[in-house]
């Protein structure tokens, strides 16, 4: 594939009780090998817990909205045009910190699976189930 165009009604969106994803470019969506890029919306209050991706790098950076973001065990306040780099199986986690929705951008690489990405949920384990 050389290339593909997708419309904002083309894109394949995704409820989560946090809030939304927005697949813009998969495997799955765009036959892409080494990108996933996702917007994604987070609800008042609401976050993607404490999750790590054993063989990707990601970037986050925040398009709206204020955000605290953990990588590993630091925490930042991040505002739009902020991002945050976060290496291979690396603990980290995105909660909104305002009254509006919040938005991100996830940038995730090497895509990896169908979904182009591994997830390992660690919410449930010390530090991170008490560290918040």
């Amino acid at each position: 594939m050389t290339g593909r165009f997708t419309s904002s009604s083309e894109v394949r969106r995704e409820a989560l009780p946090w809030g939304t994803l927005a697949w813009f470019s998969s495997p799955a969506d765009t036959g892409a090998r080494s990108l996933v890029v996702l917007e994604v919306d987070l609800k008042p209050e609401a976050g993607h817990a404490f999750h790590k991706h054993p063989n990707q790098e990601e970037v986050i950076y925040v398009i709206e909205g204020e955000v605290e973001q953990w990588v590993d065990q630091e925490k930042r306040m991040l505002v739009p045009g902020d991002s945050a780099f976060i290496g291979p199986d690396v603990v980290h986690a995105s909660f909104n910190a305002g009254k509006g929705d919040a938005k991100l951008l996830a940038i995730l690489s090497p895509a990896i699976g169908e979904e182009g990405y591994e997830l390992v949920d660690v919410e449930g384990i010390e530090p991170w189930a008490s560290i918040r």
